[in-house]
């Protein structure tokens, strides 16, 4: 294998001179070096497979998908039960394509069973620090046996596979035996942005009819005590299916309790066995449902599965991000977003360490991040823009404190980056030798569309250069060609092992959402560009999705907390560019009769917004107007609103039933329509 690497090395680069020239010519930044190539994962992959080029690899991987699923799945050493019957089924069209039928299989199995019984049962699966500084290590005998006791008690509380449990908790290590607990009996795992407010945890918890939920006493961030159960029972207040609620003494302060629904995480667990037999599951077993929000009606509850979940986690883990059983692998994330499963799934399929922190990047020293790579000697480390941005301002002295030598790879998502950033990143933190894989996807598909290869140079904010693995991607045209060198609609022509099986309780919504602007591609909602050279950039939403720091929330969502206050009538919200966050929210509202536009009320419905929906959420400003513009059939035109507010041409007026109303929307820096 050593000398197919290095043949294979060599092939991919030629001479160190000729490399050198190119990468000044087309302005690369970062190549790797003949000794990464030679021991990458992806490497081995490819002299297994004869494969003799980069190009090679994509090319197979896209126009033999089935070939490159089941040989990716091989080679990363998943486990079946029993082995599928075929790859692919796509008899009921590309929306509703079946991977792997008739295969048996189980995320517990893979991600945890077969470490904790084996020789790395005491190998550290997670190191965890608390907002203080505190660390503690976990090794997956740990979770095996808190995954089995929770197993157990889930049966005793008679649920059923199929069944949904909520999870409304901090970044702790209980959430790893929690989620394994749920695959474990066949259960589906909703997990919850511990930040959301009440309402929002509700709306999701009713959607998908979860009866027990799990949640944790509080949580620490930023020296203050964030009192998570008292959210939680608002939430199942609201959400009248929650039949018991599951609370984790992570802080071990008092908090109010109802006997008659809520159970203490210890006394669920409470004479329950170690060991649990988990049950072999069908490949497409529903493991999760992962909202996302949408640009107009409730939250989007995208489905994924058993094998969907291993497959493209493992994959990007394994081949993008290169971990091997060694590394210590660290994104700072929250188990409600994608990436806390993403994360779990991947790098425990794979047998490495992960880091977990509660609180924040900057807290209690603007250092904080930084001192923790260095304290844990971590391998990968993955942030968002926002975040980057944020400690940037803090200066490199800060940096310069600690050794980063131990980062081998860097990675972010959820954002555009702008170059400045970037590079800051890729030279101040990885010291020009990491390179950066900014991967991007979503929810809905559990995993990325798009992210760089580690044996392939890179430019300043590109995606790397060609589709992810196995993903048959494109940029099209309004009218569905293909197109280079201009900005497009990111798509996808072929369906992928990830890809949501429909939306909850909503198959309609999601033919329309994904399937409906162009025959048999699924739209993703994003802009993107193929360049000159074959790298791949974003440029933001193409649809009325905001990106607040890496977190996308649909302007209806927003609008409907405002509308709930007593004083609007109508809401219309956009996102804006901020230079921290990358978008930032502003919502303009028509107040209601006998209501008085004022300094006090936009500071009033910030912070209703902020409780309904949680402060991430909170619009950084609001206006108020004596009417919205809207079309004929009285749907709001945000994409006119936001090109007046930001001093862009409007374009075709045509549809717009009231163009008056744009003249009351002020642009960006001007006078204050509640002040």
């Amino acid at each position: 294998m050593a000398q197919s690497g290095r043949r294979l090395a060599k092939a991919l680069f030629g001479c160190r001179e000729f490399r050198r020239w190119r990468t000044r010519l087309k302005g690369i930044v970062w190549q790797p070096t003949d000794s990464f190539v030679e021991e990458a994962n992806i490497t081995r992959f490819m002299a297994k497979h004869g494969l003799a080029s980069h190009d090679e690899l994509l090319r197979r991987s896209v126009e033999d998908n089935e070939w490159f699923w089941e040989a990716a799945l091989e080679d990363l050493g998943v486990e079946w039960y029993k082995p599928p019957d075929r790859v692919l089924d796509m008899r009921e069209g590309k929306p509703w394509a079946r991977w792997f039928p008739g295969g048996k299989i189980n995320l517990a199995h893979n991600g945890l069973d077969r470490h904790a019984t084996g020789p790395a049962r005491d190998r550290t699966a997670c190191i965890w620090e608390s907002d203080e500084g505190i660390s503690r290590r976990t090794t997956y005998r740990d979770h095996y046996v808190e995954a089995n006791r929770l197993a157990h008690a889930l049966v005793s509380a008679e649920v059923e596979p199929g069944d949904t449990i909520g999870i409304y908790m901090p970044m702790v290590p209980e959430v790893i035996s929690l989620l394994f607990a749920c695959w474990k009996v066949g259960a589906i795992a909703v997990p919850i942005f511990s930040g959301f407010a009440a309402k929002a945890t509700a709306i999701r918890l009713d959607d998908a009819g979860a009866k027990i939920l799990f949640t944790a006493d509080g949580y620490h961030r930023r020296g203050k005590t964030i009192r998570l159960k008292e959210e939680a029972d608002r939430a199942a207040d609201l959400a009248p299916n929650i039949e018991r609620l599951i609370v984790l003494e992570h802080l071990g302060h008092p908090v109010p309790w109802n006997e008659e629904r809520d159970v203490s995480w210890s006394e669920f667990l409470r004479d329950q066995p170690e060991e649990f037999e988990t049950r072999p599951l069908d490949s497409e077993h529903y493991s999760m449902i992962v909202y996302t929000s949408g640009t107009t009606g409730r939250p989007k509850g995208a489905v994924h599965t058993h094998i969907g979940a291993i497959a493209q986690a493992t994959k990007e883990i394994g081949y993008g991000f290169d971990l091997k059983p060694r590394d210590v692998f660290f994104w700072v994330t929250d188990i409600g977003w994608m990436m806390g499963p993403w994360m779990i799934i991947g790098v425990s399929t794979l047998g490495g360490t992960m880091v977990m922190m509660e609180g924040t990047v900057d807290y209690p020293k603007p250092d904080r991040l930084w001192r923790m790579v260095d304290d844990h000697r971590v391998t990968q480390l993955g942030i968002s823009p926002t975040a980057i941005r944020l400690l940037m301002k803090y200066g490199e002295g800060w940096v310069e404190k600690h050794d980063l030598s131990s980062l081998r790879l860097l990675g972010s998502t959820g954002e555009p980056w702008d170059k400045e950033s970037w590079m800051w990143f890729f030279e101040k933190i990885g010291g020009g030798r990491a390179p950066i894989i900014n991967i991007s996807g979503g929810t809905e598909i559990l995993g990325c569309f798009l992210f760089p290869l580690p044996i392939v140079g890179l430019k300043p904010t590109t995606l790397g250069r060609g589709p992810a693995l196995g993903m048959d991607v494109d940029v099209l045209d309004e009218e569905g060609r293909s197109i280079r060198g201009e900005r497009g609609y990111l798509v996808a022509r072929s369906p992928c092992p990830s890809m949501t099986k429909g939306l909850w309780k909503d198959p309609d919504r999601y033919l329309e959402t994904y399937w409906s602007r162009f025959e048999d591609v699924w739209d993703h909602g994003d802009w993107a560009v193929v360049d000159e050279d074959g790298y791949w950039f974003l440029q933001g939403r193409s649809d009325d999705t905001i990106n607040v720091a890496g977190k996308r929330i649909g302007p209806s969502e927003v609008e409907g907390a405002l509308i709930s206050h007593p004083a609007v009538l109508e809401a219309a919200v956009i996102g804006v560019p901020d230079p921290l966050k990358g978008e930032a929210l502003v919502a303009f509202v028509v107040v209601a009769d006998g209501q008085e536009a004022s300094d006090t009320l936009e500071d009033e419905l910030i912070a209703h917004v902020a409780s309904e929906l949680g402060k991430t959420m909170r619009p950084q400003e609001v206006y108020a107007v004596s009417a919205l513009p809207k079309t004929r059939s009285a749907k709001i035109v945000r994409r006119l609103i936001k090109a007046t507010f930001l001093g862009q041409e409007l374009g075709d007026l045509s549809s717009v039933e009231n163009p008056e109303a744009l003249q009351e929307i002020p642009v960006a820096g001007g006078p204050r329509a509640l002040r």
